[in-house]
């Protein structure tokens, strides 16, 4: 369970702005509006106007994604429209080829894939999920599975594509692992997901049931050196990384900050990257060689 305060959550914002006002990036001016702003929360706190607090328990993917998939193809996901633009870039430039996009969901990315004329098979372990993505993308073949166990076969995908799933794994090594499987020599990857950065300003996926009840999935804290970990010892090599900085935005935070707390939330947004994508390529030397060249950079650093 987790334990939500709104006040809490409100100074968090501020505390946020504060440091980097401290840091140097903003004024006298802007520190004393953040700190009457305080004073005003915690007066607004005493007075009962702010709420209670409530704790949130945690659910497992496919319980939350029965509920989210109602509503997850609707516009406004602010997240999808800093990550998606980075992806389709990259997408653009590969040629085509046999295309698995790995937790599909309903299918974003391999809609996009068939149309580019990949052939595409979409995997996701949410049945809720896949019905979508079946009724939106004929061209495409779906199969119900799990990323540490892709029901796909050894070096039989030119592309692998994973949009904001990876934050949902335990560890990122098996998954990794599975990906570099499937892979050719050569394939490309690429993923995508919330950045761990983002996650500390309320960027953890929650899902609401029919009863109203609020519930949150999980949501691993992995940083950019996570990743290199994962993908360097299945012959995964960095083509690229990026860390697209949420845009300004008069909805950053949400309805709750902004009637309270406006000013800290765009400075606590201002300049944090908002998701983290990567393109890896599998290593295209025969098995045995990238051991062999790893083994002689080891020696060549002793």
């Amino acid at each position: 369970m987790t334990y939500r305060h709104p006040l809490a959550y409100l100074l968090g914002y501020e505390g946020l702005a504060l440091h980097r006002a401290y840091a140097g990036e903003f004024d006298a001016a802007f520190a004393e509006t953040r700190l009457a702003e305080v004073r005003e929360m915690i007066a607004a706190w005493d007075r009962g106007e702010l709420g209670a607090g409530d704790e949130v328990g945690e659910i497992d993917t496919v319980t939350g994604y029965r509920s989210w998939s109602r509503t997850y193809d609707e516009p406004g996901n602010p997240l999808i429209a800093v990550e998606e633009p980075v992806v389709r870039q990259i997408l653009a430039g590969l040629p085509t080829g046999r295309a698995l996009d790995a937790a599909c969901g309903t299918g974003r990315y391999a809609e996009m894939l068939a149309k580019a004329g990949h052939k595409v098979i979409g995997v996701d372990s949410s049945p809720d999920m896949l019905a979508i993505a079946r009724s939106k993308v004929s061209a495409a073949t779906f199969q119900l599975g799990e990323l540490s166990r892709l029901p796909v076969a050894d070096a039989s995908i030119d592309l692998v594509v994973c949009g904001l799933a990876l934050a949902h794994v335990a560890a990122l090594e098996p998954v990794f692992a599975e990906f570099a499987r499937v892979l050719r020599p050569g394939g490309r990857l690429v993923t995508s997901d919330i950045h761990w950065q983002s996650l500390y300003l309320g960027g953890i996926a929650s899902a609401v049931d029919d009863n109203g009840v609020e519930s949150r999935m999980p949501a691993g804290r992995f940083r950019p050196s996570d990743y290199i970990a994962a993908a360097l010892p299945e012959a995964l090599q960095v083509r690229g990384c990026h860390e697209p900085l949420w845009p300004p935005s008069p909805y950053a935070g949400g309805p709750f900050v902004r009637a309270w707390a406006a000013g800290a939330a765009d400075a606590a947004y201002e300049n944090t990257p908002a998701a983290v994508i990567w393109h890896l390529e599998k290593d295209a030397r025969p098995s045995g060689e990238h051991g062999k060249m790893q083994n002689r950079s080891t020696r060549d650093r002793l």
